[in-house]
């Protein structure tokens, strides 16, 4: 499997901003990668970056095989840029709208027309592809432009094309509970560092440290008290409310205990079981590092 995206230092400085700081990312083909961070920590010039749309200070980047400073066309050729608010002519109908963007990135004209039907296809937009944007509801507008308020549709397409075509999809989003759905790999970018990169379940297992066991345990009877009683369970670390029951991190395997607790206190058991770190306890955890 090779890279789709590779930086090296890549550097971004706006006068005396540093917008992104020495980034090395590897993006392999055929992957969802989800690119976290918060307001202003750099992924939208990291993605201008890639796409040839802003020149980098320094570094290098590469995308599929090609240079985005010096051969941009060979780039957008390749690449589909969906931004957060994307814009479209209201006076152009869809499909004219998706031609203009084809021709302004040299695709051919039956490459193009052929792309354009599939893609409207693809959204369900084919029986309206001649009707005018601004005729169109919000909805079709946001299937049109996948719109982020559509998240269900938007999830279900971008795994459909990376399963049907191997497609390389990096997803920059705050939505943190649908990029732990669909990716495998993220890298969290703070104040224009990159910070960490890697597989899901890898930096799972890295902010649990010492800690091996996470456990969700929910009951049904009168529990007031019952978190005391956990934190007093030896390889019991930590105990959270959660709004339906209590997340226990532990340092050891304390189901047993766990049971006893609540079969001493009389409580009726729904449920007991092993949790792996959430995609916002793995953000939140570096984030307050850096």
């Amino acid at each position: 499997m090779s890279a789709v995206v590779e930086t090296k230092n890549l550097t971004k400085r706006y006068r005396e901003k540093l917008a992104v700081n020495a980034l090395n990312l590897t993006i392999e083909e055929g992957e969802v990668f989800g690119f976290l961070g918060p307001n202003g920590a750099g992924k939208t010039t990291t993605i201008l970056m890639l796409l040839g749309l802003t020149e980098p200070t320094s570094g290098e980047v590469s995308v599929c095989g090609f240079n985005p400073t010096h051969q941009s066309i060979e780039v957008k050729k390749r690449v589909g840029y969906l931004p957060e608010n994307p814009g479209f002519y209201d006076d152009l109908s869809a499909r004219e709208n998706l031609l203009y963007m084809a021709r302004l990135n040299r695709i051919p004209e039956d490459e193009a027309r052929r792309r354009t039907t599939e893609v409207l296809d693809q959204v369900q937009l084919a029986d309206d592809g001649r009707r005018l944007v601004k005729e169109y509801s919000r909805g079709m507008k946001q299937r049109l432009g996948i719109d982020p308020d559509g998240a269900i549709r938007i999830l279900e397409l971008i795994q459909d094309l990376n399963r049907q075509h191997n497609i390389t999809v990096m997803l920059s989003s705050h939505q943190l509970q649908q990029v732990q759905q669909i990716c495998s790999r993220v890298g969290i970018i703070v104040k224009g560092k990159l910070i960490v990169q890697g597989a899901m379940d890898a930096l799972g297992r890295a902010i649990l440290k010492g800690r091996e066991w996470n456990f969700l345990l929910e009951v049904s009877g009168q529990a007031e008290g019952i978190d005391r009683d956990l934190q007093g369970i030896n390889g019991v670390d930590e105990v959270e409310k959660r709004s339906h029951g209590w997340f226990l991190r532990c340092t050891e395997d304390v189901r047993r205990e766990v049971l006893s607790v609540v079969s001493r206190r009389g409580l009726s058991l729904l449920q007991l079981r092993s949790e792996d770190p959430t995609l916002e306890e793995i953000y939140l955890k570096y984030f307050r590092e850096a």
